[in-house]
């Protein structure tokens, strides 16, 4: 695990697939990059509508991306984890089920009582979500991976249907505890639970 500070996102998204073609060649093992994006609204390869001059005016960059899922947004004060993984022997089901398990661990030990939905990928809280996730695999090597709403803003939301999720918010760490760390304090821990949570895996039958 590795942190990365600030990134474009595009110049993130290369490295991603450059480190992932090292991993299928067996050149390289499995990596856990922790980052910050500066404003962009990205789109999943199950496309979205979204108002392209709307995103530009607010100041955010509009990028389409090979990763599952519809729209999403990265800002500053997010925390972002790109999972680089061999995960042929877990299955995407339960790779999955790890990231949620690592955030949701990661966001008890902050005071809060997330949840996983069944139909629905990430991690809430009530009827918020409060980190999202999405992976693209190739050869059973994964790239892409998740995001926390610490301290961000949350503008750029606006801006999208999150995920096309139409019956629940987006909330932040901060919002609902009334403080957070920052990326920059808060990467390593929560690394850590999501490392311990592949350690653990209960094989294929993941059940949550």
């Amino acid at each position: 695990m590795e942190w990365r500070g600030l990134w474009s996102y595009r110049e993130a998204l290369e490295a991603q697939r450059r480190e992932r073609e090292e991993v299928i060649a067996g050149r390289a093992g499995p990596v856990l990059w922790l980052l910050e994006h500066p404003p962009v609204i990205t789109v999943g390869r199950r496309g979205a509508v979204v108002d392209e001059a709307r995103i530009a005016q607010a100041g955010f960059e509009l990028v389409a991306t090979e990763r599952g899922g519809l729209a999403t947004c990265h800002e500053p004060g997010q925390l972002v984890g790109y999972l680089i993984r061999d995960v042929s022997a877990e299955g995407v089901r339960c790779t999955v089920h790890a990231i949620e398990g690592g955030l949701i661990d990661w966001l008890a030990g902050a005071g809060m009582a997330a949840t996983r939905r069944s139909d629905a990928p990430g991690v809430w809280v009530g009827g918020d979500k409060v980190a999202a996730l999405g992976l693209h695999v190739r050869r059973g090597v994964t790239m892409h991976g998740f995001a926390v709403n610490l301290c961000n803003d949350l503008r750029g939301f606006s801006l999208i249907t999150p995920c096309g999720i139409t019956d629940g918010g987006v909330t932040s760490v901060e919002r609902c505890a009334g403080s957070s760390s920052t990326p920059a304090e808060a990467w390593r821990g929560v690394a850590e639970c999501v490392v311990r949570a592949f350690s653990s895996l209960d094989s294929p039958r993941c059940k949550g």
